[in-house]
């Protein structure tokens, strides 16, 4: 892209006070994280010891390679984890319809540590890689500790058998992340600190009164939400074995299943207001692929945090405790629309650019008692965002959050999100929602 120097870039970073604003991303996250697990597990202090209970699994895994790109340098794929939970489950005689709809769930607090020696990953000449040099070694994942909160709801209990789906989401910490001295070949992760989210089907077979054996196959994802760069994420799958001590599944066994409470069906609306960041794919193309070795920015791992907002309006539909669904327009702003413009002009490329986005959504939300998972596809009616927005993504764009309810303040929900398009994240954001219903 020529027409731009690596000194203009410089300076365009120096001006944008990027270390703060991504301090205060991270302090702003870590919170609303805190809150959410300390409601989720404060209540396991009144209850009986008789819903705690705890999980010792180990597993091999292997990487992902997501495309045709990453399957470019991506070579070394095998990894292997060890974790533990701390569980705690809901039981019949002293839960509550939320509890009785899901099937009496487990909520876990875990701690998993991802070997991953094994994954490796090395450019080669390509002329696909532009100005960017091959080099001499093989840059590596590197270990990562991740802490998360998990949902496990039983699809089938039989006998001493039982089969759950398993939710994960939480964060991560490697310290081996991209950088230009040893590692600037792994494009998978671009800052210590992560999103990590997961998920699986997980078989447990009761061999004893209060122990079981636990067997599934699980898939996590770690990566930054777009908040720096690199952030190609790290994706891997594989299969795990554990241990459980259960003293909850002798009461679960003895349970007769009773007819569920009633619950009142309603419409409701949603306002939400969100205040998120992100870093340009552009800038890091720009900085991979059109700079000159040697150059300041040549391959750089400091990039500026942008601010992105977004509004929404929502009518939905709550046809279950647990369960809503329904439409809503969203409404984007994007503060880098003009610094996207200018890297258009500069590489000669002829693209419309506005910051506004529109675009209409279907969206879910699954409730658990003050926290919700909220899901959303969504089609653009507008956007305007260059070059490389109009070559490389979709039409369409995806939403995937985790808010926490406040009943004490008119049911004010706050939130975190991401936004992606086909699966690859746009921008990370805080949402605050006002649900208010509709009729009686």
């Amino acid at each position: 892209m020529a027409g731009i120097s690596s000194r203009d870039l410089h300076f365009h970073y120096q001006h944008f006070k990027t270390e703060n604003e991504k301090k205060f991303m991270r302090q702003l996250l870590l919170i609303w994280m805190l809150t959410v697990f300390a409601d989720v597990y404060g209540a396991t202090s009144a209850d009986s010891l008789r819903h705690v209970g705890w999980t010792f699994m180990a597993g091999p895994a292997w990487q992902i390679a997501m495309d045709e790109y990453e399957q470019k340098w991506l070579h070394g794929k095998r990894a292997f984890s060890i974790g533990g939970e701390i569980n705690y489950s809901a039981l019949p005689n002293d839960s509550d319809a939320f509890a009785q709809d899901y099937g009496y769930p487990t909520l876990s607090v875990g701690v998993k540590l991802s070997l991953n020696n094994g994954v490796t990953m090395r450019r080669v000449a390509d002329e696909a890689w532009g100005k960017a040099q091959m080099v001499d070694y093989d840059s590596h994942l590197g270990d990562i500790l991740s802490v998360y909160g998990a949902f496990a709801r039983p699809l089938l209990r039989s006998g001493r058998w039982r089969i759950d789906y398993v939710l994960r989401a939480g964060i991560g910490y490697g310290p081996h992340k991209y950088n230009t001295h040893n590692n600037i070949d792994n494009e998978l992760i671009g800052s210590r600190f992560t999103i990590y989210m997961g998920g699986g089907v997980v078989a447990s077979w009761l061999f004893a009164d209060e122990w079981s054996i636990k067997a599934g196959l699980l898939y996590g994802h770690h990566s930054n939400g777009a908040l720096n760069r690199p952030n190609k994420g790290e994706n891997h799958v594989g299969p795990m074995v554990g241990l459980s001590y259960t003293p909850y599944e002798r009461e679960l066994r003895k349970h007769v299943p009773a007819d569920t409470q009633p619950f009142h069906k309603y419409w409701y609306g949603n306002v939400r207001l969100g205040f998120g960041g992100k870093t340009l794919l552009e800038d890091w193309h720009l900085t991979q692929f059109g700079t000159e070795p040697g150059a300041p920015r040549y391959r750089t791992d400091k990039f500026c945090l942008y601010a992105a907002y977004s509004a929404q309006m929502d009518l939905m539909y709550r046809y279950a405790r647990r369960w809503a669904s329904g439409i809503g327009v969203d409404v984007f702003y994007g503060t880098y629309y003009k610094r996207v413009r200018a890297l258009d002009e500069a590489a000669g490329n002829n693209a419309s650019h506005s910051p506004w986005s529109v675009g209409i959504a279907a969206r879910h939300e699954a409730y658990y008692h003050r926290l919700s998972v909220d899901m959303a596809v969504g089609l653009y009616l507008f956007r305007q965002m260059g070059y490389n927005a109009k070559e490389i993504e979709k039409p369409y764009y995806e939403r995937i959050g985790l808010f926490y309810t406040f009943p004490k303040i008119n049911h004010i929900k706050l939130g975190c999100s991401v936004k992606a398009h086909l699966t690859k994240a746009d921008y990370t954001e805080l949402i605050v929602s006002v649900p208010f219903k509709i009729g009686r």
